[in-house]
């Protein structure tokens, strides 16, 4: 290889290197204005946080801090979660205009609408946490400590940590939001030809077996949660399962109508 073609083809690195730098620097960017927009309206973000534990419990249990720089903590885990929650959308944006350059007109048209279901399911996953788990979850928790009093004894007062409640709903919102992508990448996978419809069919019943172990490890260990995780995740699979038949479906009517002509 001469020198000539050596430079040429450390030209277009260096212009992808720079677009990359470019980039991160918008993801970075981004990222801090939702930070600090996140951590001066944490306040009152985390009184929205803590209505599942009122509804769990039924009443206006407090929650208290054991350290000195405790509510400063949750402030600040407010404000990054934040920041990522809020700036997902430019970040996600910021990648697909890094790659959509190396992508063909067809290619962008199918990346789309997976870069658009991304958020829209984890918003999905963090929604059923937020109405339905974390008060089915807390109200469990939270009767087993008011079950362990009799009539001589005084019961267990159970007073949750705000930073360790905190971190409980961060936990369980980023799970779900995750677990809730099954469709996305699945779909995906099958769209580049990575899985078929055939093996997703035939993988069901480990996918389900997989789905209860994910469902036992990330939950609280309460059937309910189990549960509620479980079902869901089964449905998104089988989801899946249907939108991989009917792409597959569709590409081949497609080639065979080219063949045709």
């Amino acid at each position: 290889m001469s020198q000539q073609d050596i430079d040429a083809s450390e030209a277009p690195l260096i212009e992808h290197l720079v677009e990359l730098r470019t980039r991160l620097i918008y993801c970075v960017l981004g990222f801090l204005a939702a930070f600090i927009l996140s951590f001066i309206f944490s306040s009152d973000i985390l009184q929205y946080l803590i209505l599942p534990f009122k509804w769990g419990t039924g009443d206006d249990v407090s929650l208290i801090s054991i350290k000195l720089l405790g509510v400063f903590l949750v402030k600040l885990k407010i404000a990054f979660f934040g920041g990522l929650f809020i700036g997902f959308p430019l970040i996600a944006t910021q990648f697909y205009r890094f790659v959509a350059p190396g992508l063909y007109k067809h290619e962008k048209q199918a990346f789309v609408p997976y870069l658009l279901a991304t958020p829209v399911f984890f918003f999905l996953g963090a929604a059923l946490v937020y109405f339905f788990l974390l008060p089915v979850a807390i109200h469990f928790f939270y009767s087993l400590a008011a079950g362990t009093g009799s009539e001589t004894q005084q019961g267990i007062q159970l007073m949750p940590d705000i930073e360790a409640y905190l971190d409980f709903v961060m936990m369980l919102i980023l799970a779900f939001g995750l677990c809730f992508q099954l469709p996305v990448v699945l779909t995906l996978l099958g769209h580049i030809g990575v899985v078929s419809y055939d093996q997703l069919r035939s993988g069901r019943k480990f996918a389900i077996v997989g789905v209860f172990i994910l469902a036992a490890v990330i939950t609280p260990p309460d059937p309910i949660s189990q549960i509620a995780m479980a079902v869901p995740l089964i449905g998104l699979y089988e989801l899946s399962v249907q939108t991989v038949r009917f792409m597959e479906a569709r590409r081949r009517k497609k080639q065979a109508a080219e063949d045709k002509d």
